[in-house]
């Protein structure tokens, strides 16, 4: 399932076996499976938990990663996830309301800790993307100078699930203000797309995007996972 524009009142179901879904993608070439508990991240109930496992242990045994976050606000739950393989748990909400815990998980699993910067209207979105918070992307970013972060997942919520392209400003700004791995998502439509998030630089010509989340492009047949696959790594 995924939602567009962050509207839980507009969700589309793509199928009923994420578990199956995941495995397709690894399969066609992906390196990473990024997995949202949609109900965990409105509720902070982890009531997926036991299928973000699923996942895991379906597509560790090809290499892949996962990244997984929604609703993670506690040590408990990050631990959760850790402990049935998530390699890499998204932090959102509690990294707006919690930055002490943010820091402390960041230091405890070395590589396993990124921030989702959920924009909306230039500020972030939390709660499910349900309210605004009054902190801005590069405000989360300064936060987190230092803090041991592997990633900022950067979403344009309005762009979200709409296929409008993806907000390369916005990426780029980030970009120039982190010397940390920056993971955009939301938007994306085509592999023309693609192509400009792979042509995306700082105001260090060193400085690239480190990934792209892809849903609903590859859900609605925009491209296959491995054309994609194909147009990142041609823009290396």
């Amino acid at each position: 399932m995924r939602l567009r524009q962050g509207d839980y009142d507009a969700e589309t179901i793509y199928g009923d076996d994420p578990v199956a879904v995941a495995v397709d993608f690894v399969a066609a070439g992906a390196r990473w499976v990024h997995v949202v508990d949609l109900d965990a991240a409105r509720t902070g109930e982890p009531v997926n938990r036991t299928v973000v496992g699923a996942i895991v242990a379906a597509v560790r045994p090809s290499g892949a990663q996962v990244q997984s976050g929604g609703g993670v606000r506690d040590d408990a739950a990050a631990e959760a996830l850790w402990d049935v393989g998530v390699d890499r748990v998204v932090l959102g909400t509690a990294a707006v309301q919690s930055p002490d815990l943010v820091a402390r998980l960041a230091r405890a699993r070395a590589g396993g800790v990124a921030v989702g910067l959920d924009t909306r209207a230039g500020e972030i979105a939390v709660h499910g993307w349900i309210s605004s918070s009054g902190t801005t992307a590069l405000d989360l970013v300064r936060r987190y100078a230092g803090s041991g972060v592997a990633a900022f997942v950067v979403t344009d919520i309005g762009r979200d699930g709409m296929l409008a392209g993806p907000d390369v400003a916005g990426l780029r700004a980030v970009l120039d203000a982190t010397p940390v791995d920056v993971i955009a998502s939301g938007g994306v439509s085509s592999l023309a797309d693609l192509a400009a998030l792979g042509a995306v630089r700082g105001a260090d010509a060193d400085r690239r995007l480190g990934g792209v989340v892809v849903g609903k492009a590859i859900y609605e047949r925009r491209f296959t996972v491995a054309e994609g696959v194909a147009a990142c790594a041609a823009s290396v």
